[in-house]
């Protein structure tokens, strides 16, 4: 890893940087944020995925890098080098902001109005792997306080699909009645997709090492 470079934001920002009890040191806000408002863009090194294995190894740290966010599938924006205030806002499980990719560029955005002294914080929802297991869980442990915690700064676990559910427990029927199933008529057309109109924002993902 190099060595870290702040850049300051080049605009006026609504928060102040000072102790956090969520840890270390959080955003607060300075002023009311309405909901809505980009706040700061979030910035870093932008570096290929190889690049980012090569520099961090999650499980051979004492403690997570939550730096990385992924781009898309060939870049990762790495806030662990070259970073601005953006990086030291917090994660919670019950958060008051959003990180949304717009046109290339990651931005931090309030998801509801935030009154001044309120620290931002926002899910990182780190990303998982097939081969994650309780030790992972204690490595991203989540220390926000909120009602709402998890445990975890991992991203929640996915709920089985509900057609998939479905599906499944339909087949188990027809087994137990030992006939098949006509179904009714029109079954297992896919249903019609809703209008697409193509968002200019989009999730980025926190990311871990793959593999």
């Amino acid at each position: 890893m190099t060595s870290p470079t702040f850049i300051p934001s080049p605009k006026p920002i609504p928060f102040e940087l000072r102790p956090s009890t969520i840890q270390g040191t959080g955003a607060f806000a300075t002023r009311r944020i309405r909901k809505g408002t980009r706040i700061i863009e979030y910035i870093g090194e932008r570096i290929t995925q190889e690049e980012a294995d090569r520099r961090y190894d999650d499980e051979a740290m004492e403690r997570h890098h939550t730096f990385l966010f992924n781009l898309d599938n060939k870049g990762v924006l790495d806030a662990g080098t070259v970073h601005n205030e953006s990086r030291y806002i917090n994660h919670s499980c019950d958060p008051n902001c959003e990180a949304l990719i717009d046109k290339g560029h990651i931005y931090i955005y309030a998801l509801r109005d935030i009154e001044p002294g309120e620290e931002l914080v926002y899910d990182y929802a780190y990303e998982r792997t097939e081969d994650m297991g309780p030790d992972s869980e204690a490595l991203y442990v989540c220390k926000c306080g909120s009602p709402k915690c998890r445990g975890t700064i991992l991203a929640p676990v996915k709920p089985e699909p509900a057609r998939k559910k479905a599906a499944s427990k339909a087949k188990s029927k027809s087994k137990a009645r030992g006939k098949k199933s006509r179904g009714k008529q029109g079954a297992g057309k896919k249903p019609s997709s809703p209008s697409s109109k193509s968002s200019k924002r989009t999730r980025p993902v926190r990311r871990k090492r793959a593999g």
